[in-house]
């Protein structure tokens, strides 16, 4: 008899972990089906975020930054460095060490909130007594929280479910990914060499990420990008001061209103053909590629006809604001679904679904969701830019303010960036914020708190905040708003 769970999680990424976890926090009898595994067979939670994604990128940013300001930034501290060397293999095995510490923490969650790992390949086969059935197939043995699925393939039924499957790299057609030599993301973190030459499909968050990364430490990096604006998601004053800084003063090689053409690869490189701007035919020849051109949702092999599902034109599961699907007591979060692919987003998504299943009034708020994109400096926002609000005839007014008039970012070497603030002009209340800067991922959470309680430009300017620190320059452009900034 197969066995019987309150909920199952079909997914082990950030949005399922946690609806997992959420879900053993209140209650339920859970079981949480991933099936990614290591390069080594081991199996693994965390998905593409912890296992190839967030966490393994970050670490190698802290590690290439580290190595730049050894080389670049310590002489104007009076540090004074003798030969400077890296390794590559020592710094991927860091990353590795990150990456299964996180992974093993997961582990460790689900055993604390009695959740049962499933692992294999989760795939609905239609209702059951109940609920639902659902296949697991694969290496679909263990569990976390102690028992055993054994090792055959085998079927469980829950009366809840949550598909939380995630996203896969979008690939180019007819160019196949070896991740040696043409790379996605995956690749790109486990390079075993620094290449002389790298080539980068895409300008967006992925590419620009990890192009700085092997810059960094070294690389002649160049990235093509097909759309004729740089970050055009970003506050068009942002991506200005971005572009002048990633390509004039980082010497990153930015192509845009590319069209791709030919991709030739041979033993030791990559030759990509392709018209530029002006129609113009080049080619671009490298050691490495990195393919970064999006990703698309995790639909494939997931039985959603058996339980009357379908998906969009785009791949994705269509639901309604909580994240139900058109089946009862079918949720999909994260990836899967309409909206950022972002972690974060999947992990509130991932929270609602449990809480709503409990009966509890789940919810997330869209207009409050921070981006990230982690190059150096940092780029971050929540909320809208000003070609949005231009665009949607709202009135709106604009605070900004440099953190080169910081002390703070001054005596840290990190004067580069701003933070600019978009208030209504009727009611003050805030409509979206920017922040340039290497700490923009830390500095925007205070943006994100003030559009979660509504709060006004006002209400943050005569919040104190602590001097000397960078979160002043927060006050300051919430000051500038009414043309009330102390410091410039």
């Amino acid at each position: 008899m197969a066995k019987q769970f309150d909920v199952a999680v079909i997914g082990g990424g950030p949005a399922g972990y946690v609806a997992a976890i959420r879900a053993g926090q209140l209650g339920f009898s859970v079981a949480c089906i991933e099936q990614w595994k290591t390069p080594k067979g081991e199996a693994s939670l965390g998905g593409t975020c912890l296992n190839v994604g967030c966490i393994p990128s970050k670490a190698l940013l802290e590690s290439s930054e580290n190595y730049e300001k050894v080389t670049e930034k310590f002489a104007d501290h009076g540090i004074t460095v003798g030969k400077v060397e890296f390794d590559v293999a020592r710094m991927i095995a860091r990353k590795d060490s990150i990456v299964s510490k996180n992974t093993r923490g997961i582990e460790f969650l689900f055993r604390k909130n009695k959740v049962t790992w499933l692992k294999g390949h989760g795939k609905l086969a239609g209702k059951a007594e109940g609920g639902y059935k659902i296949d697991v197939s694969g290496d679909a043995g263990g569990s976390a929280a102690g028992s055993t699925a054994g090792s055959a393939a085998e079927s469980i039924t829950a009366k809840h479910v949550i598909i939380a499957t995630g996203s896969k790299a979008r690939h180019l057609p007819n160019v196949p990914v070896d991740n040696k030599i043409i790379c996605d993301n995956e690749g790109a973190l486990s390079l075993t060499a620094v290449p002389k030459k790298l080539g980068v499909i895409g300008a967006g968050v992925i590419g620009l990420e990890l192009g700085s990364v092997w810059r960094r430490l070294g690389a002649d990096v160049t990235v093509l990008e097909a759309l004729p604006a740089f970050l055009g998601a970003c506050d068009d004053a942002v991506a200005k001061e971005a572009w002048k800084i990633f390509t004039k003063e980082q010497h990153l090689k930015i192509n845009l209103s590319v069209k791709i053409g030919d991709i030739v690869q041979a033993k030791n490189g990559v030759t990509v053909f392709y018209t530029d701007a002006d129609s113009k035919a080049q080619r671009l020849e490298c050691d490495r590629l990195i393919v970064s051109i999006g990703r698309i949702p995790n639909t494939d092999n997931l039985g959603l006809d058996s339980v009357g599902l379908k998906i969009d034109e785009r791949g994705f599961i269509p639901v309604d604001g909580h994240c139900r699907t058109s089946a009862a007591n079918i949720f999909a979060v994260g990836d899967v679904v309409r909206g950022p692919m972002l972690a974060h987003k999947g992990e509130e998504e991932g929270v609602m679904a449990a809480e709503l299943i409990a009966g509890q009034a789940g919810h997330v708020n869209y207009d409050a969701i921070p981006w990230v994109i982690y190059t150096s400096p940092e780029i971050a926002w929540v909320g809208k830019t000003e070609q949005q609000l231009k665009a949607d005839g709202v009135q709106y007014k604009v605070g900004s303010f440099p953190f080169s008039a910081n002390g703070r970012a001054l005596s840290q070497g990190e004067p580069q960036g701003f933070v600019k603030v978009l208030a209504d002009a009727r009611t003050d209340r805030i409509l979206g914020v920017h922040v340039l800067h290497a700490h923009a991922s830390e500095q925007i959470a205070e943006a994100v708190l003030a559009m979660e309680f509504m709060a006004s430009s006002e209400d943050v300017a005569r919040t104190c905040h602590a001097h000397p620190s960078l979160s002043e320059v927060m006050k300051e452009a919430m000051l500038g708003v009414d043309q009330r900034s102390i410091h410039i």
